[in-house]
Order: C-alpha cells, then structure tokens, then sequence
C-alpha cells in the first residue's frame, strides 16, 4: 500500500496533520494501534477539564448558603461520574472515526515501525509513503526508586475503582496541581511532594504565589525540596519514604506519578529510518523536518511546546509544507497556557523573569489584586490575579498573567490585540463591561 501521507499517531497533531493533508487533495492513512484522539482526549485534556467540572460543584454548594439557599448539600457518586465521562470520552473517539471517513483517511489499526524512510511494518504488513509525519505523542516517566511503580500516572486516574482518603502526588508540575485541586475538592486529603523550592516551576512567580495560596485555602499540604526515595506498600497502605526538607514517612492510599513526561519512541524504530535524536526527542528544524526530507515529526515527540493547540497547529503546517510546498513555521511567541487549578491561571507572552533577561530593564510591571464580586458575599480571601509586563519604551504588553475564575477565558480573549502589539494606552482608552473582572484589566494602567 502506497500513500501520499502516513500519519503514525492519531493523536491531536496527527489528526490535524491527516485531515489538513486530505483536504488537500492527499491520499493519506494514519497508523495507530489505540484510540483516537491520543493522550488528550483519552487520558488528558478532556477528562482532566470533565473532572475539574464536577469537582467545582462541591465549591458551589458550600458558596450557596453565602447567596441565601440553605440546606444545599449531596454527595458526590465517582463510579456514576467515571460512566459517564467514559461514554462522552467515546462519543468523541467516535466522532473522530466519521470525520476520517468523510475525508477518505484510511486508519491503519496498529503500530507502526520503520523499515526504512519511505516504508513502515504497521502490523503485518509494510506501507509505502511518499511522506511520513510522526505524532506519536508522549508518555508518563516513572523514576527508578524502589516502589516507583507502586504509584500511579494521569493514565490511571481515570480508571481508580474508589477515591482514596489520603492523596500523594509526586510532581509540583502542571499536572500534579490539577490532580491535587480536584482531588481535594472531591474530599481527598492531598500532600504534595516537590524537589523543587516553589510549586509550578517556571511559570510567573505571581501567579506561583497565588496558585500556592489556594493550595492551603483547600488543605492541600506542599512539601517543596523533597524527595520521595522509595514507597512500600502494606496492608493495602503506600508509605512513602521522603529526603530533603521534609524527611519523614508518609502514610497514603494512593500514588501520583507527575515528575514529566517522554516520547513514545521506544517502538518507533527510528534508527532504521536514519532519523536523528537529540536529547531524548526527535531533531527537527524550523519547518518539522528531521534529518530525512520525506519525513516530519510534531507534538510531544518534538517536545517544543507539549500542549494540544500547539501540536494541532503543528499538524497544519507539515500539511501545507507536504502538500502545497509551503514550508511553514509555528510562532511560539504568544501560545497561552492554562492550570486548570482551583480557581485556574492562565498565562500568555513573557514572565517577568524572561522579559528582563531579554530587555534588562527597559520593562515595568503592572498588577492589581481583589475579591470579585461573586466571592464578596462569603468573606473569602480567594482573590483575582491581574499582572502585565510592559516594555517601558513602548508601553507594549510583554506578557499577561492572570488568576482567578475564568481566567483562561478571560485571557485568550486578549491574544489578537497582544500579538498586534497591545499597549497600556489601548487598554486605558478601551470600555469595559460592568460589572465583570474582566473589566479590571482595562483599569491596570
């Protein structure tokens, strides 16, 4: 079999990649031996976003009283919850399934492995291409300490039988945050266990801060510069030994594994195809070619950005470059990214720390902190987050830091105006809706 495009991976990027390249005019098949959709719809983005949802209806029966309802309360059934995000999650698989069709994708039920540049064994027999685009996503690390593999990996989160009582989560990265949110709002007692000294390592320091401080409004404990060293399991009990700031045992139900994630490449049998590696990921350059001219790689295998959108927009470009000979490049510079923590950042542009390393300090920040409006009648402290970047010269934002409820709304509403160069004069001139907190933002200058 012959095709103008093989896709290996039906992930976002590949997805994106096959249908771009079909609509092209393409004959093109996509090579993967699970379901479709890949880690986002199946073992990411999309439960992990179901899950946040029903953790905040138990936020919103304790916000109602405040509101006058009383007797407001119920109980939260996680097998009735597990049914049917499970049959949503299938409703997507599917609808992935009729629009390969519709577009005359061939999709090859296996995994494929390089033979050499143009043909792959998927399953038990080869198929020639003309171009190949690997998407074959990533994969949790699990470190090598004794009892790692006691713990459990965001693949797995989504299977458990029961909730545990007693929640650990090694790994202060996005993913451990998430999980740790929802879990404790699902009433999980929730510990987590970081090497580094602050939570969410290379995100704005702002909004670490906040994110670090809705930690403990949940009663979540955070054990930063710490180190688990082995976990051994008894009587149905996980303890955990731990090293550095917090050397202690602790006593759980269940493991997290978020410390990162590598590329599915140990199958790929890129060797075979001469294609080179560096640092554990594929080497591409500009356009998403590796070192052969037939073939492409995108998303987390390449490991530039790992989100969804990115390797999406990824997928289009390799499409355009194949198919219309239009080697294209994806900006970088203005992606926004999201912790859907309780309640959620969002964050677009430069931080403050890259912006003085790229400028020194021809930049100023400009912040501003309060309680909205919906949280003033419980006498929370929850408040909302507004920070920007400015370069002092021209007044242009540099970067956009938000914290607060529907901050990754209220964020990606901005992203056409940041990248046309947005200033403070333009917000200060703009007027906004009252009474919103997005409002606020209009207000920073």
């Amino acid at each position: 079999m012959t095709y103008d495009v093989l896709i290996l991976g039906g992930g976002s990027g590949g997805l994106a990649a096959a249908k771009a390249a079909a609509k092209y005019g393409a004959k093109v098949a996509i090579a993967e031996p699970h379901a479709l959709g890949g880690t986002c719809v199946n073992r990411g983005c999309v439960p992990k976003k179901l899950m946040v949802y029903a953790a905040n209806f138990a936020k919103q029966q304790q916000q109602a009283k405040a509101f006058g309802w009383k007797e407001v309360s119920g109980s939260f059934d996680w097998q009735a919850f597990r049914g049917a995000m499970g049959d949503r999650i299938q409703q997507l698989r599917q609808s992935q399934e009729e629009g390969l069709r519709e577009l005359g994708i061939d999709l090859l039920p296996d995994i494929g492995r390089f033979v050499n540049p143009n043909t792959v064994q998927v399953g038990d027999r080869p198929v020639e291409a003309n171009n190949i685009v690997i998407a074959v996503g990533g994969h949790p690390v699990v470190p090598g300490f004794p009892g790692a593999e006691l713990a459990l990996t965001s693949k797995d989160m989504f299977q458990m039988e029961t909730l545990p009582k007693r929640f650990a989560i090694i790994g202060g990265g996005y993913i451990g945050v998430e999980f740790g949110h929802f879990m404790a709002q699902l009433g999980s007692q929730v510990t987590i266990v970081d090497v580094k000294p602050q939570i969410l390592d290379g995100f704005e320091e702002d909004l670490c801060v906040f994110v670090e401080h809705n930690l403990e409004h949940l009663g979540i404990t955070f054990l930063p510069e710490t180190t688990c060293e082995e976990i051994k399991k008894r009587d149905g009990i996980l303890s955990m030994k731990l090293t550095g700031k917090c050397g202690q045992m602790l006593e759980v139900d269940a493991v997290l594994m978020a410390v990162g994630r590598k590329p599915n490449l140990a199958k790929l049998d890129a060797e075979k195809a001469g294609i080179e590696l560096k640092d554990g990921k594929l080497k591409v350059d500009e356009y998403f070619r590796t070192s052969q001219p037939s073939i492409y790689a995108i998303g987390d295998c390449v490991g530039r950005l790992p989100l969804t959108p990115v390797a999406i927009a990824e997928g289009k470009a390799v499409a355009k470059a194949i198919c219309q000979n239009k080697p294209t490049s994806v900006d970088y510079r203005w992606i926004p990214s999201a912790v859907f923590s309780s309640p959620p950042i969002a964050t677009a542009g430069w931080s403050e720390a890259e912006a003085r390393e790229h400028l020194g300090n021809d930049i100023k920040t400009v912040s501003k902190s309060f309680i909205p409006l919906h949280q003033s009648l419980q006498h929370s402290s929850q408040k909302f987050l507004i920070k920007a970047v400015l370069h002092k010269s021209s007044e242009k934002i540099l970067g956009l830091h938000v914290g607060g409820n529907e901050a990754p709304e209220l964020l990606q509403g901005f992203l056409p105006a940041l990248k046309q160069g947005l200033t403070c004069d333009d917000l200060e001139s703009t007027i906004g809706i009252h009474p919103t907190s997005t409002e606020e933002v209009f207000y920073l200058p």
